[in-house]
């Protein structure tokens, strides 16, 4: 006897399996990484920025940024080596601001629709594409690390691999803020100004460029509060800490909570049922 139309219907809705789930994490995946590599201007536009930083302004600025004994530092250290892992966590923020504004095109090209009709959990689906993104982050990270150590920028080679776990964590919380701009960000014209009302306080505020005594020191207590609540000084923070061997226990937690209250607002923002996608364009269909 032949299936019905509403069994056969029911087979398609049904869960799948791990190998499944698999499957479309190496598909998605897949997808970002070829896009990259087409891409060839890419990670040269992603190293310029700290690189100019590292070997330009670093230079300038160091001896205006003195940098005392504190951890995870045992001795003193020059200012190049201080903003390592601050322009690091910087190469995370941009790629994942990237990696929003690539979702914010695709779904002008109905890219992100056909995306989320796939037979999977939405949040899943999402979740796929925020690994895809972490990803190429690590990567240039990594990339960045390696234009550092050519320049002879003193940091320990064994850290970074003891940084790896902060660079996930903080890439894929950095990409998860990204998803929940694109859900707000509806036109591609939006975005530059998005991108100065986010990017640049997360990281100008923060421990990136230098520490954050400095600013209580000079009497910004205002800006340094601010700094200490600001999720992306504790990206910062994680990343050099681990670079020294060293877990920062505040900064992960404070990472990961950002991540998980972030990633669920942005998976009901693009839930069309309960998120702010179910409204309709203006001047469309009810």
């Amino acid at each position: 006897m032949s299936a019905t139309p509403s069994a056969s219907l029911d087979r398609v809705r049904r869960p799948h399996g791990p190998a499944h789930h698999l499957h479309a994490l190496v598909a998605v995946a897949g997808r970002e990484l070829t896009k990259f590599v087409r891409q060839r201007g890419r990670l040269f536009s992603a190293l310029v920025r700290p690189s100019l930083w590292l070997l330009v302004f670093a230079a300038g600025f160091q001896n205006v940024f003195g940098v005392s004994i504190v951890p995870p530092y045992d001795t003193y250290i020059e200012y190049q080596v201080y903003v390592v892992p601050g322009l690091a966590a910087m190469v995370l923020l941009f790629n994942g601001m990237q990696s929003s504004l690539a979702m914010v095109y695709d779904r002008e090209m109905g890219m992100m629709r056909l995306l989320l009709t796939a037979p999977l959990p939405r949040w899943y689906l999402l979740l796929c594409k925020l690994v895809a993104g972490t990803v190429l982050s690590v990567l240039q990270v990594y990339a960045f690390l390696i234009v550092a150590l050519l320049f002879g920028v003193d940091v320990p080679l064994i850290g970074w691999l003891y940084a790896l776990p902060a660079l996930v964590l903080g890439g894929l919380m950095l990409g998860a803020v990204g998803l929940l701009l694109s859900v707000h960000v509806k036109q591609l014209e939006n975005f530059a100004g998005t991108m100065n009302f986010v990017i640049f306080p997360m990281f100008f505020v923060s421990s990136a460029l230098y520490p954050l005594w400095k600013l209580q020191e000079s009497g910004a207590e205002a800006v340094y509060q601010v700094a200490r609540f600001n999720p992306f000084t504790h990206v910062v923070e994680a990343i050099r800490f681990s670079m020294y061997g060293q877990f920062n226990g505040l900064a992960y937690a404070v990472v990961g909570g950002t991540l998980v209250v972030v990633f669920v607002l942005a998976v009901v923002g693009y839930d069309p049922q309960r998120g702010l996608l179910r409204k309709a364009p203006r001047g469309g269909p009810p």
